[in-house]
């Protein structure tokens, strides 16, 4: 293989067997992705309602999105391995051609499929004919055969149902039901999937690609080497700080891998990492890009329609796991290097811990201090301002952004990424930091826009980018005027729309693979909603699983897993969530745990993005390997084993979903995090062998006792002290009175599902004021009847609290359960500590021999 510098374009395109044609048909290819993400800002700002023109509703857009996906997969994906890369055969052109037809044929057309929904025309039919097939192949050249493998093995069950055996059987779709389905409605093809494409991710994949063009990640790059080089596996270190920082700004693994990677893995090898560790390390931290708010993977913003609630309770849900997960890699690099026996890099002697500690806490202080003033400053500001509060606040941007630069002006540039250099000199921490703060403003527009004006994530998306486009054009000329000594030429305005157009360009390009997958995993979760496989699916994996909770979990993951060797992250989730996450749901409250939807899809989301780690098809780990010159395989398994604190994160806020804080105030907060953190890294000195020397079976055995235990007290808790005492359903009214307001009761009850098949489920009710008992139950909606020593629902209150807790009519309540003094969970964690006391002090004394 050639060594020669590569762009990260070329090394995407290259990994993943994209062509990059010269001449005109490369020119063709970036004026079309250029026209897509022009396209794609056009519809996300609020210009189309101010000017009265271009004004799309949301099938239209999701047409010309997949038109703009489908012509370019043709032109840059080849059929084969043995296609050329540098030309672009007319064959290839046709298809891609008459591909976007069948696209646009719904935009084109769509007056006239409005005013006849359901009545499929030839033309309709025969669009839907040549789109399917052409999506499938293109699927097979951006992703491979598998999800296309899927997709054909989901149609072929649509029109197979009335001859499948015995559970699979269902009535079957005619043909033309299935074209229609499938291309002319929003259920499959142009569904849900693809529509958060257009309007979210498009803008998020493009705001990563242009944040990157300015200078962000390599400025990240340099303050993570500068403030962790000096440690042991100080390199390896500072690429998972890198890729956190990088995964704030960018949902995408690959593009991860490929920015960080080419800086930080020749470090890593260089001061004494194998090729697959350096490359493992890399792809380890990339992947959890991807859980890293604000901007999280393509699959976050698809959570935000399936489960329906906003994004920004997507991202304070995920903060917590994504935290301690990176802080426990961290801690796994430093057992390698510990194992290794590395030395720090560099004449620069680590501070004492305390002064360190100090620093930290300074740093932290100061970070948090100027977000509060930002925070209630503005929102002082806002209702101050009143109709000038834009220009007031956009004033305020641009007199920031000036001061930021001319603190820039009076730093050196950082120095180009060289990864042949020596390493014997780390650079100044003060210096990186203050000569790249003004990359953090469009974070702080985005955030500032999601999180205290609650606009759309799109909408977000978009002002963050017009920050970022000013930057772009901006910085260059601005840098050279602010530097008074003219020692350095930082470019031209010129220079400044090139990375524009460049970062359009590349966005663009990172989308194509995104917005086929979503197109053809609506082909699935079309084929769900039209045949009924969703049910039949629920009753397999119950009849497996037999019931049992944690064995349904092994089998979503399991399942994520096998299909992550051949899906991208965004379709196995859709696949997964929309066949198994609400399965879950009823099985848990069929157990007796109520599990939060956000959990359930928070937890197939974070099996899902370990697909682009899992060998053989872990696209992320082959990236990784190409800058390595690794072993791709052998690099994708070490990255499995570093990510096993990824994968045993879900199960843990299934069962304690205070890691996802939800019902938790501040203080519990902070301390659930403390707890959850030390937890974290012990299972991963578990998982490792090594905790402070090489680490006996029954050490590790103890060491995983503990992080359970620090996870999960109420396990333990609910075996010493039970926290509900069981009453008689005929006393409910009675047990409504004796219990304290705003407690919670659990009842199990029993009724026929949606198919008249009898179940089991438990619901919790939580207990409104009222005089006595009798009011409480009328608050509640409830009325019941006694019959043959049964307690039965006679009539439950429309919108009441009863009804949304999913009860109904003539349902049989078994038992009712409330709650009692308990003592509180967190006594288990003393035991917890006291065991890990004594592998401290085992290890202790073998260290001292």
């Amino acid at each position: 293989m050639q060594d020669k510098e590569l762009s990260t374009e070329e090394l995407i395109a290259q990994d993943v067997g994209a062509r990059l044609p010269l001449g005109l048909m490369g020119w063709l290819i970036t004026g079309l992705a250029l026209a897509w993400s022009l396209f794609q800002l056009w519809i996300a700002s609020p210009l189309p309602f101010m000017l009265g023109f271009g004004v799309l509703n949301d099938t239209e857009t999701r047409a010309i999105h997949l038109t703009f996906a489908l012509l370019l997969a043709y032109l840059v994906f080849p059929a084969f391995r043995r296609s050329p890369r540098d030309q672009v055969p007319l064959g290839d052109i046709a298809l891609g051609l008459v591909a976007a037809g069948a696209a646009a044929y719904l935009f084109v057309m769509y007056e006239a499929l409005a005013q006849r929904p359901g009545n499929l025309t030839t033309a309709d039919l025969v669009t839907a004919c040549i789109g399917i097939p052409l999506l499938l192949e293109a699927t097979r050249r951006a992703l491979g055969p598998a999800l296309a493998v899927i997709a054909l093995v989901f149609l072929a069950y649509s029109l197979a149902g009335p001859w499948m055996p015995g559970l699979l059987a269902h009535r079957g779709v005619s043909f033309t039901a299935l074209a229609n389905h499938q291309w002319i409605t929003t259920e499959g093809v142009f569904g849900i999937a693809l529509g958060v494409s257009t309007s979210f991710v498009f803008l998020f994949v493009l705001f990563g690609a242009l944040l990157e063009r300015a200078g962000a990640g390599h400025y990240f790059i340099q303050l993570a080497f500068s403030l962790l080089g000096h440690l042991r596996g100080g390199p390896a270190k500072a690429a998972v700080v890198a890729s956190a920082l990088t995964g704030v700004i960018s949902g995408s693994s690959i593009a991860n891998v490929v920015t960080t990677g080419t800086f930080t893995i020749p470090m890593m090898k260089r001061v004494g990492f194998s090729k697959e560790k350096a490359g493992a390390v890399e792809v380890a931290s990339s992947v959890n890009g991807q859980i890293m708010p604000p901007v999280m993977g393509a699959a976050a913003f698809l959570m935000v329609e399936y489960v329906g609630i906003p994004y920004v309770e997507i991202i304070k849900h995920a903060f917590l796991p994504a935290t301690i997960s990176y802080i426990a890699l961290l801690y796994i690099v430093h057992l390698e290097a510990l194992k290794l026996g590395m030395e720090p890099i560099g004449n620069h002697q680590p501070k004492p811990w305390l002064r360190r500690l100090t620093g930290f806490a300074f740093g932290a202080a100061l970070i948090s201090g100027l977000s509060m003033a930002v925070y209630y400053g503005l929102g002082w500001l806002k209702p101050a301002l009143g109709d000038y509060a834009l220009p007031g606040i956009a004033l305020l941007l641009a007199t920031t952004y000036l001061g930021l630069l001319k603190v820039a002006a009076s730093h050196e540039p950082l120095p180009l990424e060289d990864p042949d250099q020596p390493l014997t000199e780390l650079p100044n921490t003060r210096a990186v930091l203050l000569s790249g703060l003004h990359f953090l403003l469009p974070v702080v527009v985005l955030v500032w826009c999601l999180m205290v004006e609650r606009l759309s994530p799109g909408l977000s998306a978009f002002w963050g980018t017009v920050m970022l486009v000013i930057i772009l054009l901006t910085q260059r000329p601005l840098l050279n005027w602010l530097r008074t000594d003219g020692k350095h030429d930082y470019g031209s305005a010129r220079d400044g729309l090139i990375d524009l157009r460049e970062g359009l360009v590349a966005g663009a390009r990172n989308m194509i693979g995104i917005g086929i997958a979503t197109a053809t995993a609506g082909i699935i979760v079309g084929a769900v909603s039209q045949t009924g496989v969703g049910l039949v699916l629920a009753d397999l994996v119950e009849m497996l699983s037999m019931g049992n909770l944690l064995l349904m979990l092994l089998l979503t993951a399991l399942l994520s897993l096998i299909l992550g060797m051949g899906l991208p992250t965004t379709a196995n989730y859709i696949v997964v969530s929309s066949l198994l996450a609400p399965v879950v749901v009823t099985l848990g409250q069929q157990n007796g745990l109520i599990v939060p939807l956000v959990a359930v899809h928070l937890f197939v989301f974070y099996f899902g993005i370990m697909a682009d780690v899992t060998p053989p098809v872990g696209l992320a780990s082959f990236a990784a390997a190409a800058v390595s010159k690794g072993d791709p395989i052998k690099t994708g398994i070490t990255a499995f084993y570093y990510s096993l604190r990824t994968a045993a994160l879900p199960f843990l806020f299934i069962f304690n979903t205070d890691l996802l804080l939800i019902d938790v105030d501040f203080a519990h907060g902070v301390l659930i995090f403390a707890v959850a953190t030390i937890a974290m890294l012990i299972f991963a000195a578990a998982t490792q062998g090594w905790f402070l020397v090489r680490s006996r079976w029954y050490e590790n055995l103890l060491l995983l006792l503990v992080a359970f235990t620090l996870f999960r007290p109420g396990f333990w808790m609910d075996m010493v002290h039970d926290p509900y005492r069981d009453t008689a359903p005929a006393e409910l009214a009675r047990t409504l009175g004796e219990v304290e307001a705003d407690s919670t009761l659990r009842l199990r009850i029993q009724g026929e599902d949606a198919v008249g098949k009898l179940r089991q489920s438990t619901v919790l009710l939580a207990v409104p004021a009222g005089a006595d008992g009798e009011a409480r139950l009328a608050s509640l909606g409830l009325a019941l009847y006694e019959q043959d020593g049964k307690t039965l629902i006679d009539n439950v209150t429309f919108g009441s609290p009863a009804a949304a807790a999913g009860m109904e009519f003539d349902q049989q309540i078994l038992s009712v359960m409330a709650p009692t003094e308990r003592w509180h969970k967190e006594l288990m964690w003393l035991p917890g500590f006291l065991l890990f006391a004594l592998v401290v002090w085992l290890q202790r004394r073998r260290a001292r021999r």
